[in-house]
């Protein structure tokens, strides 16, 4: 009865509905450490990885930029909006149902077509983005890539379930959705892979996709959804999200743009440069995604309804980044002084050497110097939003993206796929000072003086505990067998303890008031009053 209830029922609590999605989140992303885990010891740094990286990319780009631009920019917004007007009583929501029928059939046939111009098409497409590839190497991306071209079309269906779920407020089965997906991937490179080889890892893809739709679908129909074949083009609400959706579409397509630029350059360096740059971005967008998105999107409302009321607004804008970087400072620390023992503890078995360590050490390295930038921008992103001004973060980003391509291209030369990202934080950071200058320019909400001194305080604590970090790491080393993975791990955690522990003191002791701030909103979010939540798209997948 209880699970009955908490997979059918609605959480109306906001900080209940935080802590489901939060920790769904984290396990989801924690999956996906396992995942590349499990495909670094099965393959190793080498060509294996590269396919199945460079055949996921088309896929993936699809997704993003017709499901998410469509369903973020859209379709949540209007359909809340006509459950407001049917009162939101689950039965009687005909034309909100008839507008989910019109918009998955819709997402469907352009889903269809795409796939299949996909397949059809995938050895110009990924030639184009793999030139670097040999003809073998080629010839089994194609492979892949065409099966991976189904994903797209379950992910799309789940997508749109997805929003339906959000906007009835039943988090659970939508939450759960990342995981499952995560899942199929994992049982696809344990199960599949000795059983029919590396194609296995695609049927893993579009296994994870099927389960991330199915999931949501018992939600879907028990509050009363039933397909049918609904085809309005003249649908106003379809046309509304059309309009809606291009300003996001276009941003999205910006960093798309960046993400097949990078492969198009990895491909033509050493064997395996392209998994050693997923593999480290991976594990670098790890506290990116849990902190910098999460505190983006907690404080986009407040900032949105706090516009008119510029001075509340810069209040609110300073304390959310002085907790970003509350935590992502420490955090990089961490990932900087630990990025060898983080590697071998993750990636560091089977076929992956010590050789593809370094590598991936150094790439982690150059990663981790833009954590702040990376977080901060999708708060101050949010800002312009708030501002209903979507125009200055895309000129901005086409910007950013240009100089990490150009610098990639210079880079790669001198230091490999290490060089991609080293240019790809020197996008992130340009990112940032542009948005901060144009934030600056267009509204008083930059309190430079509250935020300053805060940082300020906590780059002191970071570089105090950043040396205990390297002391305790020595320390422990002669008392564990480094040659085992358990050593390494007693290190790794005795070591980040310690830093944490440290860190946490030294600011406590600089009268950093995000010591305390931080419990207290963690207490806020259990006792938050109840509203309607909308969990961003981006999200959506968890991957």
């Amino acid at each position: 009865m209880k699970l009955n209830k908490l997979w059918y029922g609605s959480i109306d609590n906001i900080g209940w509905a935080a802590v489901i999605v939060g920790f769904s989140s984290f396990i989801s992303r924690f999956l996906g450490v396992f995942r590349d885990h499990i495909l670094a010891g099965q393959f190793g740094a080498g060509d294996e990885l590269d396919i199945y990286y460079a055949a996921f990319r088309v896929p993936d780009l699809i997704f993003n930029l017709l499901v998410l631009g469509a369903l973020s920019a859209g379709f949540i917004p209007i359909f809340v909006n006509l459950l407001d007007k049917s009162e939101g009583q689950a039965g009687d929501n005909q034309a909100a149902w008839r507008f989910t029928n019109i918009v998955i059939n819709f997402l469907l046939i352009i889903l269809i077509l795409l796939s299949i111009i996909g397949i059809v098409l995938a050895p110009q497409i990924i030639k184009a983005i793999t030139p670097g590839f040999s003809a073998e190497k080629l010839s089994k991306t194609v492979e892949l890539g065409r099966l991976m071209f189904l994903s797209p079309l379950l992910l799309g269906l789940s997508g749109i379930v997805g929003g339906v779920l959000q906007s009835f407020k039943r988090f659970f089965a939508y939450s759960l959705s990342p995981i499952f997906y995560n899942l199929g991937i994992i049982v696809g490179a344990l199960f599949l892979v000795p059983r029919v080889g590396l194609i296995g890892l695609a049927w893993g893809v579009v296994i994870g996709a099927l389960l991330h739709l199915l999931v949501q679908v018992p939600t879907l129909r028990h509050l009363g959804f039933r397909y049918r074949f609904i085809l309005d083009w003249r649908d106003k609400y379809l046309r509304q999200i059309g309009r809606i959706m291009v300003p996001r579409t276009l941003g999205l397509a910006v960093s798309q743009l960046n993400l097949l630029a990078m492969a198009v350059l990895a491909s033509k360096l050493a064997s395996g440069s392209l998994a050693v740059f997923n593999l480290a971005n991976n594990l670098q967008s790890f506290p990116v995604g849990i902190f910098g998105l999460s505190f983006a999107v907690a404080a986009f409302p407040t900032m949105s309804a706090l516009v008119s009321e510029p001075e509340k607004l810069k209040v609110s804008l300073a304390a959310t980044i002085r907790q970003t970087l509350f935590l992502v400072i420490p955090s990089t620390v961490i990932i900087l002084g630990l990025r060898a023992q983080i590697i071998r503890v993750i990636l560091g078995s089977g076929r992956f050497d010590w050789q593809d360590t370094i590598l991936t050490m150094r790439t982690l390295s150059y990663f981790g110097i833009s954590i702040f930038a990376q977080s901060l921008n999708a708060i101050l992103v949010r800002v312009f939003y708030a501002y209903k001004d979507s125009a200055t973060p895309f000129w901005i980003s086409l910007v950013s993206v240009m100089v990490n391509i150009s610098l990639a291209w210079l880079l790669s030369e001198q230091l490999g796929v290490a060089g991609l990202a080293l240019a790809f934080s020197v996008g992130s950071i340009v990112n940032f000072i542009l948005l901060w200058i144009f934030l600056r320019a267009k509204a008083p909400v930059l309190d430079i003086r509250v935020i300053g001194s805060g940082a300020l305080k906590m780059i002191i604590a970071a570089a105090i505990s950043g040396l205990a970090l390297m002391e305790t790491k020595k320390i422990i080393a002669p008392l564990v067998n480094m040659r085992t993975f358990w050593g390494i791990f007693g290190q790794l955690c005795g070591a980040a303890a310690v830093a944490a522990i440290v860190y946490v003191a030294i600011c406590s002791l600089l009268r950093c008031p995000e010591t305390k701030e931080l419990w207290m909103m963690i207490s806020r979010r259990w006792s938050g009053k109840k509203k309607k939540i909308i969990i961003d798209a981006e999200e959506a997948r968890g991957v």
